[in-house]
């Protein structure tokens, strides 16, 4: 058999290989316009040209801007499920588990917040067979974090210790709404502070981890 002529170093399939991560840019273009401008309001030639791909070439990757949404959506989710499941793999108690949690959390909250932004505000723009799927992991993340606050306030029903988890992931995800202009290792300090008070824990340790440069 004959062998194939080597690729021309224009050809299509080797632009491909020089650019492996176009996936990637795709999705961090669609989430940065989207926590700018609303993902209802961009087009998928505002992502091309915002992660400097042709709109055709967005199309090679998501056959639509829903597919988009989709997956910038189970991005963030499977962040956080990983962030839990690691936590949990580690912990040696549960104030060290929770406080490990909020941490995690802020991380998210504000090394990805252009995504945890489209999650809390374009959810409910998702397919209905997505939008359960989503719901339901995020439900069974939240009980993480319920099944390691429950020993350390037994005095609380389920329904407060509910209240006490959705208090405090609200007030870490309150950094998505408005830019304080803080450092982030002083953000995360502060973001620390006021989610263990409303769980009513004292924090494990006194340093949130905080990969960001401050």
């Amino acid at each position: 058999m004959a062998a194939s002529p080597p690729e021309h170093p224009g050809s299509p399939s080797r632009r491909r290989q020089r650019d492996p991560e176009r996936k990637a840019r795709i999705l961090s273009a669609a989430a940065e316009l989207a926590a700018r401008r609303g993902f209802h309001t961009i087009a998928m030639s505002d992502i091309g040209a915002e992660a400097g791909i042709v709109g055709s070439g967005v199309y090679r990757h998501f056959a639509s801007k829903t597919a988009i949404l989709v997956a910038l959506l189970d991005q963030v989710m499977s962040r956080l499920q990983d962030g839990a499941a690691a936590v949990a793999g580690r912990a040696t108690d549960d104030r060290s588990a929770l406080s490990a949690l909020v941490r995690d959390h802020i991380q998210v909250a504000i090394e990805d917040r252009s995504v945890l932004a489209v999650y809390h505000r374009e959810a409910h723009n998702l397919p209905e067979d997505d939008r359960r799927r989503l719901r339901r992991a995020q439900r069974l993340y939240l009980e993480e974090w319920v099944h390691v606050l429950a020993p350390l306030r037994p005095e609380l029903t389920d329904a407060e210790l509910r209240v006490a988890v959705h208090a405090a992931v609200g007030a870490i995800q309150s950094t998505l709404f408005f830019r304080a202009g803080l450092a982030p290792r002083r953000l995360a300090e502060l973001l620390d502070g006021l989610a263990h008070g409303c769980l009513g824990v004292a924090s494990a340790t006194s340093e949130p981890v905080i990969t960001t440069p401050a």
